[in-house]
């Protein structure tokens, strides 16, 4: 009989011992798991703010960073081109675009002075004439989407949505394309609206608020060579007339070319 007792006892005990390892076993977090793949969600949390705050200060450095500089633009549907791009210390800025207008043969120039906001028409293959410009509206205004390279918008309007914390953005760090140096973050829209407030993409800049590079819907910008000071205000490219813009189509057969 007593040693029923004593098997029962030890029984018991070893039982008390068990129960509480088996019950935490089953109660504790797992541990946390490694990202599967380079298709995991992006950052959140204090990792996604620190990326936005870091990108908004880029920004607004380059808000600040008058400079006249050249980037190289890549296509998938054309040759590269060089684009000039002028941050002027008053504010104004202009930005030259090769082998934009009338089915790529016809060099543009955009604006923005006190005067407000132009397009230009530069000599090139498609146009022997003297460069003239065309006013499209108030500095501030937005170029018409029909008129719109886009590829003045990562040194103007679309720095104004990288600094602002209410913009629906989801910003990480990004390894820099071949070629372009500096930080660079991709950032997304996280509105659902069609009109995203800038494009999807990498943007890159040097800590001083140089932009070195930009990946975007339109194409890819690279710096090419180093940037030079910026003028006191930005130079039209010719004087203001009262022909029309140039459009991005070339002109079809039988139709009457711009005036300008």
């Amino acid at each position: 009989m007593h040693a029923h007792l004593r098997a029962a006892r030890r029984l018991t005990g070893a039982l008390a011992i068990a129960l509480p390892a088996l019950l935490t076993a089953c109660t504790a977090d797992p541990p946390p798991r490694a990202p599967l793949s380079t298709a995991d969600p992006l950052p959140t949390g204090a990792d996604a703010n620190a990326a936005r705050d870091e990108l908004a200060g880029l920004a607004a450095a380059a808000q600040d960073r008058h400079l006249t500089a050249t980037y190289t633009l890549t296509t998938a549907d054309g040759p590269d081109r060089r684009i000039a791009v002028t941050s002027a210390n008053d504010g104004s800025w202009r930005v030259d675009v090769p082998g934009w207008g009338r089915g790529g043969t016809v060099d543009v120039s955009l604006a923005a002075t006190a005067d407000g906001l132009f397009q230009c028409a530069l000599p090139s293959a498609g146009r022997t004439e003297p460069p003239s410009c065309v006013r499209l509206g108030d500095r501030d205004d937005a170029v018409p989407r029909k008129l719109d390279p886009r590829v003045e918008h990562p040194f103007t309007d679309w720095l104004e949505v990288l600094t602002d914390r209410r913009a629906p953005l989801a910003v990480s760090p990004a390894t820099p394309p071949d070629g372009i140096d500096g930080q660079c973050y991709s950032v997304d829209s996280t509105s659902a609206s069609l009109n995203a407030p800038l494009d999807a993409g990498i943007y890159c800049y040097r800590p001083d608020g140089t932009p070195t590079g930009v990946r975007a819907a339109f194409g890819t910008l690279k710096l090419a060579g180093e940037p030079a000071a910026a003028p006191a205000t930005v130079q039209l490219a010719g004087p203001v007339t009262e022909g029309e813009p140039v459009g991005r189509e070339a002109p079809t057969e039988g139709a009457s070319p711009e005036t300008h």
